[in-house]
């Protein structure tokens, strides 16, 4: 049998379903929202389209203006079809590309987007080749099949060391920020979005003939698939991530022992009193609140220290949690992007680290563009009387649920 023919008939099997991987309108709504703003007429560019799903949502409920990228003529036309039939034919043009050759100029789209694609040529691949489509300010939606699972069974590795090699989600978060982007959001897909694919595939596998050349293998490969997520769904997983290229004109890092000094300043001069910069040597002396390498700096481009953001150890009843406080910016450097620059980099390595979720004591006109919303709607509160609004969650991490209950904070922070 020829690979040809192998290939005709997966193609043969897929035809016509509604789904060609793991997903939702209600994911690409939430990731979608993730991303953020976006201009009134967004350039979009959906890479592994398949039949069109997303291309036509981000089309009809963002306004978007969408070029749909796919290699299979087949579904491009059925695509092509369904958007004239929807009155979209004019926001949704068709291109049959390779997404590893993309014939595009730099900086074409406000928004790259591929949903169970990226796969196609490895997660790192797709980092990296795409970051240059993105226009200042654009952002980068991928769906990544990930670990779940501390310790994965053999049978789950054995599988998917043929297929594909999963990393974790902490792994993947690490391989975004190496590659030079903030993480904007994650999503973990709940188990619908599988179903949302392999019902509609398993029924077709059970309503074909097994004859046509390559068919057989075909479905013998799908039912193992099917199968292996049956029996081992709690192990991995499919992730939505929302990237960022970061700000270029700000270094970020981990504070060293030199930048002390500079970090005491930073602060003293962007508060009107002292405390803050105290709070900070006082937190430095607690070892059940200091974590190491969550002290984090933001340079200028003379290499001086132009804004701070610190997370330390707190805990929701028993549930260790994390603290973002202070974030302090020096008054020549506000409004620049600093601030913006270091929380991004602290909270990615939030996420690096597994941590669950991070609290904040701040300005509700601020923190909701970096995901904190009220800790209210999740029965978060502290101890001591504060505006509902002001005091805010980031949840990193709601595969483990998120805790309630009240904010024990370190004892610096003297409440």
């Amino acid at each position: 049998m020829s690979d040809n023919a192998l290939h005709d008939a997966f193609f043969a099997l897929h035809h016509g379903l509604p789904r060609q991987g793991p997903g939702s309108d209600s994911t690409s709504r939430r990731l979608l929202t993730l991303a953020g703003p976006l201009p009134t007429r967004p350039r979009v560019l959906d890479l592994g389209c398949g039949p069109g799903r997303s291309a036509l949502l981000l089309a009809g409920e963002a306004g978007a203006r969408v070029t749909a990228v796919d290699l299979h003529q087949p579904f491009l036309d059925e695509l092509r079809h369904t958007a004239e039939a929807r009155g979209l034919g004019d926001t949704i043009r068709t291109v049959r590309a390779d997404m590893a050759e993309l014939p595009f100029p730099d900086g074409s789209f406000d928004l790259v987007w591929a949903e169970s694609s990226a796969y196609s040529i490895g997660f790192d691949t797709a980092l990296r080749q795409w970051r240059r489509l993105l226009a200042p300010g654009g952002s980068l939606v991928l769906t990544e099949c990930e670990w779940t699972a501390g310790a994965p069974s053999a049978e789950a590795r054995t599988f998917w060391d043929q297929h594909y090699a999963l990393r974790t989600n902490a792994e993947n978060v690490s391989a975004a920020v190496a590659a030079g982007y903030s993480v904007l959001g994650v999503h973990r897909q709940p188990d619908s979005d599988w179903e949302e694919y392999y019902g509609p595939l398993g029924e077709r596998a059970d309503a074909t003939d097994s004859s046509a050349p390559g068919m057989a293998q075909a479905l013998a490969a799908t039912r193992a698939e099917i199968a292996m997520r049956r029996d081992h769904a709690a192990e991995y997983g499919y992730t939505g991530y929302v990237l960022r290229p970061a700000d270029p004109r700000w270094h970020t890092r981990p504070e060293t022992a030199a930048d002390i000094p500079a970090v005491r300043a930073v602060n003293a001069a962007a508060f009107p009193t002292a405390e803050e910069a105290g709070l900070v040597d006082a937190l430095r002396l607690d070892r059940d609140a200091w974590l190491p390498g969550m002290s984090y700096v933001a340079e200028a481009a003379d290499g001086s220290v132009a804004a701070y953001a610190l997370l330390t150890r707190c805990h929701i009843g028993d549930v260790p949690a994390v603290a973002l406080a202070p974030v302090a910016v020096t008054p020549g450097h506000q409004r620049g992007g600093a601030g913006q620059a270091v929380v991004r980099a602290v909270l990615d390595v939030a996420r690096i680290r597994h941590e669950r979720l991070v609290l904040v004591l701040g300005h509700p006109g601020y923190y909701p563009r970096f995901g904190f919303e009220p800790a209210s709607r999740y029965g978060i509160r502290p101890a001591f009387e504060v505006p509902d609004e002001a005091m805010l969650v980031l949840v990193l991490d709601g595969s483990r649920g998120v805790p309630q209950g009240t904010i024990h904070y370190p004892a610096a922070f003297g409440v």
